[in-house]
């Protein structure tokens, strides 16, 4: 199977087989199975025509012809890694185009910059990661952007007339939402979010819905079947899986990424080739390491529930029905993922001594690898999140975020177990 064969027999291929060779022809490389790192920053043309036709559909000065292919010209603006990358990343979320950026926060940034202009609102929900928070409340404001915050986990019925009263009647341009939030793991419905944002947005500019995906990962929840226009990833987490990699990936309509691969291109936000590669290597197990990591959590999660020196867990895996955000979670999740957060008794100091006693759990930030992170959200990650905020976020002095690896489970639990008899 080579090239970009999508089914067999008539039977649609899954993503987690196309993951092996979809977008790549080893004929065009030596017979070579994996696809080669094009290490290169330039590339040579056959003619100076065509090196014209590249740079017109480049920048945008006529349309694509029919059959016709954009040409390859620079590594800022397009490489043979990072486009089989693309189109690999895209058939998770059943997207028609994906550009793959250096960082996360690179792909959130130049996704906001692309649609925001000043005057314009943004809303937001909360908490956000702490980068993502920042750059919203502190820089786009700069730009004349204003931010409309809400808390994730509240109903659209309990929400809907708050916010649509602090909008004010100004033009929402933007939204960007993050379900499940990061720490809390709080929800949020991208449907109810999207339908009341179209109906505040200007005439004839429809805000654009962004989902930062990254807890969930593209194999447990997929915002663009439920309302959103773009789906944003921190690829460093589960889609790379490996704590070695940093880089980002926006998903979503042709239309819709063309303003963003625009910009990247101006930016210079764009991945390395090597970044790719890596990430083309991780693709091939990334259902597989979700999976592990999420059956995992679920054993974790019910040995933190039971033990005495932990307040509350916030784990998806535990709404139950007369949860008001129950109905949320069965229509946008596939399954929990392998995020849990949950409270020490005995706030910081308690929390503290949980972490520093941890053994096989790595103290460190980040989440999604295949070993088990543990933190303290509220003086590492979310630092720059004053105390009140944290406070109305959700988030308590003892709170701890967990990122369930893909160790044996019964291994994590004793590790859990002794680190909570220090805390």
């Amino acid at each position: 199977m080579s090239g970009n064969l999508r089914e067999i027999g008539g039977r649609k291929l899954r993503p987690e087989s196309l993951m092996m060779s979809y977008g790549y022809d080893p004929r065009l490389s030596e017979g070579a199975v994996k696809c080669p790192i094009f290490q290169t920053s330039t590339f040579a043309f056959e003619s100076a025509e065509a090196g014209k036709a590249f740079f017109e559909l480049a920048y945008g000065l006529r349309e694509q012809r029919s059959g016709e292919e954009m040409g390859l010209i620079y590594s800022r603006l397009n490489n043979p890694d990072l486009e089989i990358l693309e189109g690999r990343l895209a058939l998770w979320d059943e997207a028609e185009g994906c550009a793959v950026f250096a960082s996360g926060m690179a792909a959130i940034t130049t996704s906001l910059l692309a649609f925001l202009t000043p005057g314009d609102v943004l809303i937001h929900s909360e908490p956000l990661y702490g980068g993502s928070d920042h750059f919203i409340k502190h820089f786009l404001p700069r730009l004349g952007v204003i931010p409309v915050g809400f808390q994730a986990g509240v109903p659209m019925a309990d929400l809907a007339a708050d916010l649509t009263a602090r909008v004010a009647g100004r033009p929402v341009a933007a939204v960007l939402l993050e379900t499940p939030a990061n720490p809390t793991n709080a929800l949020v419905d991208i449907r109810g979010i999207a339908d009341l944002a179209h109906g505040l947005s200007a005439p004839g500019r429809p805000a654009v819905v962004m989902v930062d995906n990254t807890f969930l990962g593209p194999v447990f929840q997929h915002p663009l079947q439920h309302g959103a226009d773009l789906v944003i990833y921190s690829a460093t987490k589960f889609i790379g899986g490996h704590s070695d990699i940093i880089a980002g990936a926006v998903s979503g309509s042709l239309a819709t990424m063309l303003p963003v691969r625009t910009l990247r291109t101006f930016m210079g936000t764009m991945m390395s080739p090597w970044s790719g590669w890596l990430l083309l290597r991780s693709l091939e197990t990334l259902k597989m390491r979700m999976t592990a990591a999420m059956k995992n959590a679920r054993y974790v999660a019910d040995f933190l529930a039971e033990h005495p020196k932990v307040q509350a867990v916030h784990y998806l895996g535990h709404l139950t029905e007369d949860s008001p955000m129950f109905d949320v979670y069965q229509r946008q999740c596939v399954a929990p993922g392998s995020m849990i957060s949950f409270d020490v008794v005995g706030g910081e100091a308690a929390a503290f001594r949980f972490l520093n006693a941890l053994s096989m759990v790595k103290l460190a930030v980040s989440l999604g690898g295949t070993e088990s992170l543990a933190e303290h959200p509220g003086s590492m990650t979310h630092a720059d999140v004053p105390p009140a905020d944290q406070a109305r976020m959700g988030f308590t002095p003892g709170l701890v975020r967990l990122s369930v690896g893909v160790e044996h489970y019964e291994d994590l639990i004793a590790d859990l177990a002794q680190a909570l008899g220090a805390a």
